[in-house]
């Protein structure tokens, strides 16, 4: 079986020049990584352990990577996924952290779902130079190996801003997203558009984490500054609800009354608080059977194209106050 060391000896390299190759770093040149792998493959290498299924080319298995696994939002994501990668004979292998990389040119996985900022753009365009299968739901990337299934975010914001601007407020406060979160960046571009076309109203940026702290910082701001009614667009439920339960627990201003709420991605505990948070709303769980679909179209070789996951808002008492007993009506078709 031919080794890291015989590979080292034939490129004329050291043997951590070899390794760091192998394992994608970015520790040597792009030319050099391409030159080894190259050599590589020429001679039948393969990493200890995964020799037969590299023979075969194929695991069975798909990756997907995530930034993290906290909070409400990827249940249904992940579920999605799975269903659609059993359906055809599939296992899902979910990952996250910088040491987890190393499994897509190890060839672990037939290809990987990812949904993780941890990746750079340029980590990822070497991994589909070297043949590598993608599917990216947080990027835009153009490479024959790579394909985009991506949330309609910007038209989701501007849903969302239109609705508050309608209320006829005067001030908006809008909460961001994590630095370097492409959805962040999308529905912060859209917050941005919406707001120079109504240059009366002030609007307000407040940072964010897409975490339900974040929610409890800008309630306390808006606590400070209240002096009339106005506006908020949190830029995920989380941190609405977080802010929902600040202003709820800790003052005097009431939501749909004094504030009006907005949140983004329809999670199930937005669905049940009071009054009724409204949100932008789309399928998460179609969005994950979506990418795993595309995915196993790239690996049957069939043509694929960017697809785009559409929104909808979510009127709710959170924006325009209603009473208690119409909000808590179900639908007729949920009364069915």
């Amino acid at each position: 079986m031919i080794s890291i060391k015989d590979i080292a000896k034939r490129a004329g390299v050291s043997i951590s020049t070899v390794s760091y190759a192998l394992n994608g770093s970015d520790r040597i040149t792009r030319e050099t990584a391409e030159r080894i792998l190259a050599l590589a493959d020429e001679m039948g290498y393969v990493p200890h352990g995964a020799a037969r299924r590299l023979k075969k080319r194929e695991s069975m298995l798909i990756g997907m990577y995530l930034t993290n696994y906290g909070g409400h939002f990827y249940g249904n994501l992940l579920q999605g996924v799975k269903d659609e990668l059993s359906r055809r004979g599939y296992d899902l292998i979910v990952c996250s952290g910088s040491r987890s990389h190393r499994l897509i040119p190890e060839r672990t996985f037939d290809g990987a779902i990812v949904l993780d900022a941890d990746f750079t753009d340029e980590e990822l365009l070497q991994f589909a130079d070297r043949g590598h299968r993608l599917v990216v739901l947080d990027r835009e990337l153009m490479h024959p190996n790579i394909n985009q299934v991506l949330l309609d975010n910007k038209a989701g914001a501007t849903l969302a801003m239109e609705y508050l601007i309608d209320q006829g407020l005067e001030r908006i406060y809008v909460v961001g997203g994590p630095e370097g979160s492409y959805d962040a960046w999308q529905r912060m571009r859209a917050v941005q558009q919406a707001a120079d076309r109504v240059p009366e109203v002030e609007v307000t940026l407040l940072p964010g984490t897409f975490h339900k702290n974040a929610g409890y910082e800008a309630g306390a701001r808006i606590e400070e500054d209240y002096d009339r009614p106005a506006g908020v667009f949190c830029l995920n439920d989380e941190m609405a609800i977080g802010l929902y339960e600040y202003l709820e627990t800790r003052t005097s201003l009431r939501i749909g009354e004094h504030i009006r709420l907005v949140g983004f991605d329809n999670i199930e505990l937005g669905q049940y608080i009071r009054p009724r948070l409204a949100t932008i709303d789309y399928s998460m769980t179609k969005w994950g059977a979506l990418a795993a679909e595309q995915m196993m179209k790239m690996i049957a070789g069939e043509p694929v194209e960017t697809e785009r996951v559409y929104v909808r808002l979510i009127e709710g008492g959170s924006v325009k106050h209603v009473s208690d007993a119409k909000e808590n009506q179900l639908p007729k078709e949920e009364l069915q």
